[in-house]
C-alpha cells in the first residue's frame, strides 16, 4: 500500500525539480540510526547537489560531441616521446589554460594519442563546469559551408565561439579550398585571446600550404593559433600499429624488441 505522505513527498519534490529529495527514504536507511534532523536533511541536499551536478556533466559532455569517451587513466605515458612529459600532460588536464584563454596543438604522426589525451581534457574540461565542443576538422568544414549555404552560419558560428574549449581533431588529411579556408580562420581568429581551442593534427606547420591555399591567410591562422599556446611534439611509433604487431608477433617483449631494434 502506498503511503499517502509519501506519495505527496515525491510529488512536490518533483514540482521543485528535487527528484532525488522525493526518493528520500533510500538515503534515510544509509544515514546513521543515530542522526538528527540537521544531519538527515543535509544527507538529502547534498545528494541532490551530487545528482545535479552528474546530470549536468552529462549535458555538457553530450552536447560537446565526443565520438567516444577517453580518460588520462586510459593513456599509455611510457609510449610519449621525450619532449613530452606525463606531468605536464596531467597539468594540461587541469584545464587551467582554458581560464588563461591559452591553445594547445599537438603535432605527431597518426596513432601517437593526440585524440585521446585532447578528449580526456575535454571530458576533464566538462566536469569543472566548462562548456566543450569536439570537432572534426574536415566535417566542420563542411558544416560551416553548408551553414553559410542555408543562411545559419552566424548560428554555427556563435555556438563555436561560445564554447570555453573547442577541440579541432585531424587538421590533416584534406585540403581546404579558399572559402572553406576562410570560414576555418575566421574560427579560429574568432577565440584568439577570448577562449581556447586544441588542434590535433598530422602535419607540421611547414607543410599546413598543403591544406590551405593562400599562404598570407596561412601565416596569420598559424600566428593566431600558436600565440599563447601549448605545442606538444608528438611524433613515435603508432600505438594501433604496435598494439597490432603485439598482437601478430605473440606479446610485448617481443614487441619492445623489435621496436627497439628499428629506432
Amino acid at each position: 500500500m502506498i503511503d499517502a505522505r509519501e506519495e505527496q513527498i515525491r510529488i512536490l519534490a518533483k514540482q521543485l525539480k528535487l527528484p532525488t529529495v522525493g526518493n528520500y527514504m533510500d538515503i534515510i536507511r544509509q544515514c546513521n540510526p543515530d542522526a538528527d534532523f540537521s544531519d538527515v536533511l543535509l544527507e538529502l541536499l547534498s545528494a541532490e547537489a551530487n545528482a545535479r551536478r552528474e546530470n549536468q556533466n552529462r549535458r555538457r559532455q553530450k552536447a560537446a560531441g565526443f565520438p567516444y569517451l577517453k580518460t588520462l587513466d586510459d593513456f599509455d605515458f611510457s609510449k610519449l616521446n621525450k619532449s613530452v612529459s606525463p606531468v605536464f600532460i596531467r597539468e594540461l588536464a587541469s584545464c587551467k589554460f582554458i581560464g588563461d584563454k591559452k591553445n594547445i596543438v599537438m603535432i605527431g604522426n597518426p596513432g601517437r594519442g593526440k585524440t585521446h589525451i585532447s578528449i580526456a581534457i575535454g571530458i576533464k574540461a566538462c566536469l569543472l563546469g566548462y562548456k566543450v565542443l569536439f570537432k572534426n576538422a574536415a566535417a566542420l568544414s563542411t558544416e560551416l559551408t553548408e551553414a553559410r549555404d542555408s543562411y545559419q552560419l552566424g548560428k554555427v558560428e556563435r555556438a563555436l565561439e561560445n564554447a570555453d574549449l573547442l577541440i579541432l581533431d585531424e587538421l590533416s588529411y584534406i585540403s581546404f579550398n579558399k572559402y572553406e579556408s576562410e570560414l576555418l580562420f575566421k574560427v579560429i581568429s574568432d577565440r584568439c585571446e577570448r577562449s581556447s581551442t586544441i588542434v590535433t593534427t598530422n602535419l607540421p606547420f611547414s607543410r599546413w600550404t598543403e591544406l590551405f591555399e593562400n599562404s598570407t591567410m596561412l601565416s596569420a591562422l598559424v600566428d593566431r593559433l600558436t600565440y599563447r599556446s601549448h605545442v606538444l611534439d608528438m611524433n613515435g611509433p603508432s600505438y594501433r600499429l604496435m598494439s597490432t604487431q603485439a598482437s601478430a608477433v605473440g606479446g610485448p617483449a617481443e614487441l619492445s624488441k623489435e621496436v627497439a631494434e628499428n629506432e
